[in-house]
């Protein structure tokens, strides 16, 4: 039996298994409740909290597409690169000692670099798409060092295998993945890579989890464009400008080669020039894709459109004479030949294959304004021509309805109207195919990943300024003009080419007069005569010393075309049969000048005007002045190069043409 005591402390035993029960059941409740409250009501805040504790959001970008030539080799193509990022909150060194670590490998400056890792964020890129071997350098350096808080991202990296080659042309692309030049720029669109987000798992030092197995993860494929670029002639073209900017060292040179029957640019390319890999160390104008965006005055080479459209309108024709006197007076104003020197009878035969201005000018004034412009916007002058590439210029034509009759002398020899190298090309097309004038294109094709055809170009004919007639009647003058005209210096061994040559003052940069002793000189011409394959235009911006067409680019023309010709396994041909033409009119032969005396300075031999001496006197005097003869023809000399008045180093060649 319990005693009083017992019961007391049995008591008091209950009291305090009750109070701990409740106690307990007190913080089971507290418990459940927090539970319940986070769990529940609060769910959707906490996952939030810890997605943001162990997981990260990164961004991957599909490759952009490849473009390539017309024989499908590769001129841009996208690779994967690695980019350099860093959590200034997670790293283990001062931001001053691991700068110092990192500079050798990155693109920025060691202040640089520090100045990032001093930032109040978890999140600064050190440096973007570095190079392999700086890549596998850091990667490197943090694993021997054990560097915290650096990781690298997957970027798609822009890579042109070709480096400088068409440049211009295929313009570059920026660091966000955007195309700002060229083909990059127009076609942004269509093979922009696409941006897609994905969370990455992170541990408490914010480093990715299965890394490795994401990094396998290839992302979608975009659009290939197929250009219609021959790499080949493409890069004989750039050595063609090369040698132009080492010789004769201009302001700038253009270069294009189009297929005349379609409209195809096989080959297109601007000096100065940069490399889009690399694209930073240029400057606007290495950017300026000059054959497309530069507006010039045409000069001679503007000739044979116009003797053409004065054939086609009926005020002039082949057999028509014209006596040359070496100069013509227009209201207030004497135009000149360009030696000052008069040819007697002259038929179109001779006035293009010699350039002879006064009688060009006399067959503007005959077409008259109005026909002139008509006949140079049906060329396709006064418009841009629309081919896909960025800042085409229209050019500047007269306005017919208040042209003068200097204005229209003046327009048949190339001067007070302005072009563009393209809108030249394709006028001379139209010339070179039967009157028949194509589109300029460069966009081929553009593929969809699978290889399907998403957008495919045609040849495009955008007119016909002349007959069949005219155009070979204008083919055959302008091949005898390479043959033993003006433009020998492009002559191609065993082709016949057709050319013209043009030397213009340079307009200033206001493009309201000319700049003093600044000129362009200018060479087109395409072939072979039989069958043309080939339109070619290559204009010399303000060149040191000397500046004819005839000298600075015809050469290059007959350089290019030996190569390419030989390349594409185009066979020589005979001598191509001119006959058809109208023969020169008889003249009488002019008497032979009083023998000048050789005059030397430290610049070379002074050359003096031949014209009117025959073959003999002409190698007499220049076998006493050390200098080389090439003569071609017999009888008085009509044509020279290098012209009167150009001072040339001893021993060099002479070329003299020379008419009976």
């Amino acid at each position: 039996m319990k005693t009083k005591q017992d019961k007391k402390r049995d008591n008091q035993m209950r009291r305090r298994m009750s109070s701990c029960i409740i106690c307990m059941f007190i913080l089971v409740v507290l418990i459940f409740g927090e539970l319940f409250w986070l769990q529940v009501v609060r769910r959707a805040d906490m996952n939030a909290m810890a997605d943001a504790q162990s997981e990260e959001s990164r961004e991957i970008t599909s490759p952009r597409g490849t473009i390539l030539d017309r024989d499908g080799r590769v001129l841009a193509i996208s690779e994967m690169a690695k980019s350099l990022y860093a959590d200034p909150t997670m790293i283990n060194r001062s931001p001053a000692e691991m700068a110092h670590l990192l500079a050798p490998y990155l693109s920025i400056s060691e202040s640089q670099i520090q100045e990032r890792l001093q930032r109040d964020t978890a999140f600064v890129w050190l440096d973007r798409k570095m190079d392999h071997d700086k890549y596998e350098a850091v990667a490197e350096l943090i694993k021997d060092q054990k560097l915290q808080g650096l990781r690298f991202n997957n970027e798609s990296h822009r890579f042109y295998p070709n480096g400088t080659m068409a440049a211009q042309l295929i313009g570059f692309v920026g660091e966000n993945d955007r195309g700002l030049d060229g083909i990059e720029m127009v076609l942004d669109k269509e093979i922009k890579g696409d941006v897609e987000r994905y969370q990455l798992l992170t541990d408490s030092h914010n480093i990715p989890i299965l890394d490795s197995a994401l990094e396998k993860i290839l992302p979608n494929k975009e659009r290939s464009v197929q250009l219609t670029i021959d790499s080949t002639i493409q890069y004989v073209a750039e050595q063609g400008l090369d040698g132009i900017m080492k010789r004769n060292h201009p302001s700038g040179a253009a270069v294009i080669v189009m297929n005349p029957k379609t409209g195809e640019i096989l080959a297109m390319a601007s000096r100065p020039n940069f490399d889009p890999n690399d694209y930073g160390k240029g400057n606007q104008e290495a950017y300026k894709n000059r054959a497309v965006v530069n507006l010039y005055e045409p000069g001679s080479t503007f000739k044979p459109i116009m003797a053409a459209a004065a054939l086609a309108s009926g005020k002039w024709d082949v057999n028509r004479v014209y006596h040359d006197v070496g100069y013509i007076d227009i209201d207030d104003r004497t135009i000149h030949n360009w030696d000052d020197a008069g040819m007697g009878n002259v038929t179109l035969k001779e006035i293009i294959k010699f350039s002879i201005n006064t009688a060009m000018a006399y067959i503007g004034m005959q077409m008259g304004g109005k026909i002139e412009t008509e006949y140079a916007h049906r060329f396709g002058f006064g418009q841009p021509t629309g081919i896909e590439l960025p800042g085409e210029g229209s050019g500047i034509l007269f306005d017919a309805d208040s042209m003068s009759k200097i204005d229209e002398a003046i327009m048949a020899i190339g001067q007070g109207n302005a072009v563009t190298p393209l809108q030249m090309v394709q006028a001379f097309g139209a010339i070179a195919n039967g009157g028949h004038m194509m589109k300029p294109f460069v966009i081929k094709e553009i593929d969809n990943p699978d290889g399907s055809i998403y957008k495919k170009a045609e040849p495009v004919e955008v007119g016909q300024p002349i007959s069949p007639e005219i155009s070979q009647t204008i083919s055959k003058i302008m091949a005898e003009e390479i043959a033993s005209g003006g433009g020998q210096n492009a002559k191609v061994d065993g082709y016949a080419f057709c050319g013209k040559t043009g030397t213009a003052q340079r307009l200033n940069a206001e493009g309201t007069g000319y700049a003093e002793n600044q000129y362009i000189g200018s060479f087109v011409g395409f072939g072979p005569l039989e069958d043309p394959q080939y339109v070619v235009l290559i204009v010399v911006d303000n060149p040191s010393g000397v500046y004819y067409g005839a000298q600075v680019a015809a050469p290059v023309f007959k350089e290019m075309m030996t190569q390419i010709v030989r390349i594409k396994g185009l066979r020589p041909t005979e001598a191509t049969s001119l006959a058809g033409l109208p023969q020169k009119a008889d003249t009488k032969a002019k008497p032979a000048r009083v023998i000048p005396d050789i005059k030397r300075s430290d610049a070379g031999v002074l050359v003096p005007s031949f014209l009117g001496w025959d073959n003999r006197e002409v190698n007499d005097w220049l076998d006493r002045a050390g200098l080389g003869f090439v003569p071609n023809g017999a009888g008085h000399a009509v044509y020279q190069n290098p012209p009167a008045g150009t001072y040339v180093p001893d021993g060099s060649d002479v070329q003299v043409t020379f008419l009976q």
